[in-house]
């Protein structure tokens, strides 16, 4: 990319370790969060089924990350969902937050434990209060990548997330993925949405505590 220019080696000079005071838009995400009001809308013979579900979410920082002259600050996440009154997982997700301070881009990785990896991308400026990002199949830079089963019978084309960070210090996402059902003529929107608040604060990452 041309905002790089022609050395892609040459790391930045005095990087700031402190990656909780550099999140820009992310920083409101940092830490361990609880959701109890989420809905799944998915897919069934029937129709589409709408489940709610309770979460829990933990995002702590990670050192800084360099890509010669890139520098990414972000999170680590992991979120675990169950369905009201029950143990078993109903959905698992790891994953990072990246937001690059010099040109505004955001990037969110996710992974599931039934083969499948996106990498989305968006962009924001550092005091954004809401920001979102996309992944679409085919691409090559924010792209969707599944094993051979949901290729063949959910097959993934579009997936888009929206995260708004409300003025009371909760922080909310709407999740919308497009599926090719096998056997249906249309896209189906696989819907997701949850609020959550704040049960821990972030632990700083490593590099900082060390400076302290």
């Amino acid at each position: 990319m041309a905002e790089y220019g022609a050395d892609i080696y040459t790391e930045p000079p005095d990087v700031d370790v402190n990656t909780l005071a550099n999140l820009g838009p992310l920083t409101a995400l940092a830490g361990i969060w609880e959701g109890t009001r989420g809905l799944d809308v998915n897919p069934k013979p029937e129709g589409p089924r709408r489940q709610v579900y309770i979460e829990r979410m933990e995002l702590q920082p990670i050192d800084p990350q360099a890509n010669g002259p890139q520098l990414l600050y972000g999170l680590r996440y992991h979120t675990h969902i169950v369905k009201p009154d029950e143990v078993e997982t109903y959905h698992d997700q790891v994953g990072y937050w990246l937001w690059e301070p010099k040109t505004g881009a955001l990037i969110h990785t996710l992974t599931i434990p039934r083969g499948q990896a996106v990498l989305a991308m968006g962009t924001a400026a550092a005091d954004a209060k809401s920001f979102e990002v996309s992944a679409r199949r085919g691409s090559t830079e924010n792209g969707i990548c599944s094993g051979p089963f949901l290729e063949y019978a959910f097959r993934t084309m579009q997936f888009r997330l929206k995260v708004t960070v409300h003025e009371d210090g909760l922080w909310s996402y709407e999740e919308d993925t497009i599926l090719m059902v096998r056997g249906e003529s249309e896209p189906f929107h696989h819907t997701d949405g949850n609020t959550l608040h704040r049960v821990g604060s972030p632990t700083p990452n490593p590099l900082a505590q060390s400076r302290r």
